[in-house]
């Protein structure tokens, strides 16, 4: 199957985006980060909502919140201003602008938004925006330039698992990906990373070993800080490939397990991401317990004994 048709394919099985306004970012968040030393950080999330990414990747779920063609010049600036003026706390050390798409896309921010964007972004000490991995170039240098303090590129490398890889249909390939972190880590930018658990067709014992090797593939390419995402339902795509044996979703143990053994690369801050987690929760008695031990733990980068549940087998 082509590329074009295998996005077709994906885009037909996406339930309906709901209403976006592209002058009001879809939420933000202040929350505590641990930082590569050890120490902690507060940082302001911004989710814009601005243009779809050009990459139909099959795991995605991030264009429920994006518009039908390019962003509006002036769009996000508006957005981060007004957050900016409702925000009730001390500005945090970092802001994060996560658009659902890809930073350096001129159609998903465009050129009257970067400075405008890299103004509101001095008032921080670090700065975090996300690409993918082939539209890091010379447009990074610019914005790091305008910007008061530190950049920092997230990017998803997601596996280095080559079939799984190409299944995704993200168009990366990780000669791409390296290049991409050798230009940044040349020029002294920050490299975040985003690793999938439970990429299809992986599943189980297998799975955890393949998000543990790409993790380490991406702390030995610079990354400071990776973020492992569980694989989520629900945008279609995941669903035929579940009805077909080739999407086995991810448990919250083999997220526990997963984020236990990656504790041991100390040179990032390695956390796991708990958005929607309730999707993995799998024992009443106890998941309220085990989410809130990762959380413990994203925060402190420390392990903690397993909780022990006699109402379940999965701790």
């Amino acid at each position: 199957m082509s590329e074009s048709a295998t996005d077709d394919r994906i885009r037909s099985l996406r339930p309906p985006k709901g209403p976006v306004d592209p002058y009001t970012p879809h939420g933000f968040l202040v929350e505590t980060e641990r930082t590569p030393n050890g120490g902690s950080e507060r940082a302001l999330t911004v989710f814009l909502s601005g243009a779809e990414c050009p990459f139909t990747c099959s795991f995605c779920d991030l264009w429920r919140w994006t518009i039908d063609g390019p962003t509006p010049a002036g769009a996000l600036v508006t957005q981060v201003e007004g957050v900016l003026r409702d925000l009730d706390v001390a500005v945090p050390d970092r802001l994060k602008l996560y658009n659902a798409s890809n930073f350096f896309d001129r159609r998903a921010v465009p050129p009257e938004d970067v400075q405008g964007l890299g103004a509101l972004a001095s008032a921080f000490s670090s700065v975090t925006v996300e690409s993918h991995a082939r539209t890091v170039g010379a447009p990074v240098l610019d914005f790091a330039r305008r910007i008061g303090g530190r950049l920092e590129v997230a990017m998803g490398l997601e596996t280095i698992h080559p079939v799984a890889a190409a299944a995704l249909n993200k168009r990366l390939s990780l000669e791409v990906f390296d290049r991409a972190a050798e230009f940044l880590r040349t020029n002294d930018i920050d490299i975040r990373v985003f690793v999938l658990l439970g990429a299809p067709p992986l599943a189980g014992d297998e799975s955890i070993e393949w998000t543990i090797r790409s993790v380490s593939h991406a702390v030995d390419r610079g990354a400071t800080r990776v973020s492992i995402i569980p694989v989520r339902g629900g945008n279609g795509e995941m669903e035929r490939l579940r009805a077909l044996g080739q999407f086995t979703p991810p448990t919250l143990s083999q997220l526990e397990t997963t984020l236990d053994e990656c504790l041991s690369l100390s040179r990032a801050a390695i956390t796991v991401d708990l958005w929607d987690i309730a999707q993995l929760s799998d024992c009443a008695a106890c998941s309220g317990a085990r989410v809130a031990r990762l959380q413990r733990m994203n925060t402190s980068g420390r392990a903690e004994p397993r909780i022990m549940c006699s109402a379940c087998v999965a701790a």
